[in-house]
């Protein structure tokens, strides 16, 4: 919060006292006003916030909600009227929606994680086993029918058959959209085995987790916007969910957007600052190094693959690596850092570790990308390449904690 000068206090005496304490602390402002870099550091949240993150909630909060509607005029049509255009539509819209998401989380420091939005719709692997048993129950699968059936997958499935990769276990198989005839046979996948489980049984889980997957993307999109849809606010008023900062009637982009200030988690710029370097682009780039990529190819556990069915896992990881891009040129989708930016801000104050921030995203993207050409990765999963590119993925990470270090002194 600001401070006011005492009224006793002349200008001319105010104005000495601002020069003083700038002269003993390096330039800020004892009295409440905020130091050039603290300026610069609250342009680079009013970019960040709204360009970064209520665009890209925005976008996943209607792509979602459009698949939802896909899917559930699949699964109301049944499978005898099923088209292949129709699964490549609902596959195409998936991978939209699924994009968005990846690119979401340099941010997961905020509601997908309080909330543990995150978990409920992006644990992986899919429990196949627990699936079937699940399918293989024809009273269960009633209950899932129709929109009734969105609050029972949310209440009854556990994370492990929710989200986006119970979706693409039904509508891709080895890197391919399903086929109308696969999806009007029974389910063949090992897993079934003994059991009898339709596409049409498929098609209705389908339709209700992404109908939950839909709830909880319009979640972000107004826990983090003031002024998002008021369809998106409706919605969570009917499912009761909280969408404020905890112990505050703040969203999240009102609590960051006002760092520094009375009501704010954020109690100085350069903590917010820290934060987009920390909590979110350094914690995705350890997650995709040590856990997405690491996991597998140490042999940790070769089942922890990401994205197995439609084969995507590279683009995960490299839609991952843009959403720290994003963040750090202040503008979804950006190729070049914005004026009021992470990355411009390292430039203008001198960062000496700027250019290695530029050099370290280059060769990642550079190294995932090579890894995509040789193929899949649960194909590839121990190649050496997968190796390289968790290598110029940790050294990313290792700079961009450096510059949070350097960031908290200005």
């Amino acid at each position: 919060m600001r401070k006011t000068i005492h009224t006793v206090l002349c200008a001319a005496t105010a104005a000495a006292l601002s020069l003083l304490a700038a002269s003993c602390d390096g330039g800020k402002n004892q009295l409440g006003g905020l130091t050039e870099s603290e300026k610069a550091m609250k342009a680079i949240a009013e970019q960040y916030v709204p360009n970064v993150i209520y665009n890209t909630y925005g976008d996943l909060a209607k792509e979602t909600g459009e698949l939802y509607e896909l899917l559930a005029a699949a699964a109301e049509g049944g499978v005898s009227k099923l088209t292949q255009g129709q699964i490549d539509a609902i596959c195409a819209k998936f991978l939209q929606a699924r994009q968005s998401w990846e690119e979401s989380e340099a941010f997961l420091y905020g509601a997908a994680s309080d909330f543990g939005i995150d978990p409920h719709i992006d644990t992986w692997p899919l429990d196949v086993d627990g699936l079937a048993t699940e399918l293989s129950n024809a009273e269960k699968v009633e209950a899932l029918r129709g929109e009734d059936g969105i609050a029972y997958a949310a209440a009854k499935l556990g994370q492990e058959l929710l989200g986006f990769h119970g979706i693409e276990f039904v509508i891709f198989r080895d890197g391919k959209n399903r086929t109308v005839s696969a999806l009007q046979a029974n389910e063949n996948h090992k897993a079934f085995a003994g059991k009898t489980v339709t596409g049409e049984q498929e098609l209705i889980y389908a339709a209700a987790v992404a109908g939950d997957l839909r709830d909880n993307c319009y979640r972000l999109c107004v826990s983090w916007n003031p002024d998002a849809p008021k369809a998106y606010v409706d919605r969570c008023e009917e499912l009761e969910v909280p969408v404020t900062v905890t112990g505050s009637d703040l969203t999240y982009g009102e609590n960051m957007l006002g760092a520094a200030e009375a009501g704010s988690s954020y109690k100085t710029w350069q903590s917010a600052m820290s934060s987009i370097l920390v909590a979110g682009c350094s914690n995705i780039c350890a997650e995709v190094a040590d856990v997405k990529m690491g996991n597998a190819h140490t042999g940790e556990d070769v089942n922890y693959i990401e994205s197995p069915y439609s084969k995507q896992s590279f683009q995960d990881f490299i839609d991952n690596i843009l959403s720290i891009q994003y963040s750090l040129y202040g503008a979804a989708g950006a190729t070049s850092a914005q004026a009021n930016s992470l990355m411009s801000f390292f430039k203008t104050q001198n960062y000496s570790g700027a250019a290695a921030i530029q050099k370290g995203l280059e060769a990642s993207l550079a190294a995932l990308r090579a890894c995509q050409a040789k193929g899949a990765f649960v194909d590839i999963y121990a190649d050496a390449s997968v190796q390289a590119a968790m290598d110029a993925i940790s050294d990313l990470d290792a700079e961009i904690n450096k510059a949070a270090s350097w960031i908290l002194l200005q």
